[in-house]
């Protein structure tokens, strides 16, 4: 007995000889249907992102004297993330933080980071969704730095953690439809998390540890909302890879900013 088909190459050979023998089937439409570019023409929201945070460092390095390693009154200055001043008020230090980096050494190690990560997600999830992951990554993870961890931090890392937990999300929600390489895409991102994760904790009091923890989930969770799910139609020849996003997702989306604002006036700094 011939074993069936089970990998979109499989199937689209199968088809290729089906159509060979039989003809094309009777209940294929003529014109397929044109579902969205699952590939956008350019990551530009990932160049803008690694513009601003080198624009930013720039500053301030200028403000400082030192390309190296910026003044730390400096980085309070323009946005650090300062529990006690957050506290009081200062609330925007959960994001603008984000934009800046303790040393050279710093930003050079996120911006590299950014650059392989923030192309692929962005295709994925598109301009806009890519944003909002992102962004809210990078707020879940000052929010669960402001909550856990008491001494000051700056940094991209949350967000791109948030990355590749939007990453991880998308290709295990759509495993089915991307096959083999769908799973083992799924079980190499959870590595890099964990072993990353890993060295953090082992190196106590110099990363910010629960700020990559926390963009990490809340990038799982975003991409939940957010992430785009693929089928694969059998209809046509050869068979059309189709994305679709959940018709909730910018709801929870919202929904999960609302909480984050919630947690922010709700919990007590460390």
């Amino acid at each position: 007995m011939a074993r069936p088909p089970n990998e979109p190459d499989e199937i689209e050979e199968f088809l290729r000889r089906a159509e060979r023998e039989f003809g094309r089937r009777s209940d294929v439409p003529d014109e397929p249907p044109r579902p969205a570019p699952l590939l956008p023409p350019r990551p530009v929201v990932t160049y803008s992102l690694l513009w601003a945070i080198g624009m930013v460092y720039v500053l301030a390095s200028a403000l400082s004297g030192s390309v190296f390693q910026p003044a730390f009154p400096v980085l309070v200055a323009l946005g650090a993330k300062v529990n006690e001043r957050i506290a009081n008020g200062e609330v925007w230090r959960l994001l603008t933080a984000v934009f800046l980096h303790a040393n050279l050494i710093h930003i050079l190690f996120n911006g590299y980071a950014l650059s392989v990560l923030g192309p692929e997600t962005e295709r994925f999830y598109g301009h806009g969704r890519f944003l909002t992951l992102y962004m809210l990554s990078g707020l879940g993870g000052s929010i669960a730095s402001y909550a856990l961890s008491p001494a000051p931090a700056v940094g991209a890392s949350g967000a791109i953690f948030g990355l590749i937990g939007g990453l991880g999300i998308f290709y295990y929600l759509n495993r089915q439809a991307l096959g083999e390489f769908g799973r083992n895409q799924v079980r190499g991102i959870a590595a890099i998390a964990f072993i990353n994760l890993l060295i953090g904790f082992a190196a106590q009091g110099v990363i910010d540890n629960w700020g990559h923890l926390g963009g990490l989930v809340s990038g799982v969770l975003i991409g939940m909302a957010l992430s785009p799910r693929l089928t694969i139609d059998l209809r046509f020849f050869p068979p059309l890879l189709i994305r679709r996003f959940p018709a909730q997702g910018w709801l929870w989306a919202m929904a999960i900013t609302l909480v984050m604002m919630a947690l922010v006036r709700l919990v007590t700094p460390a």
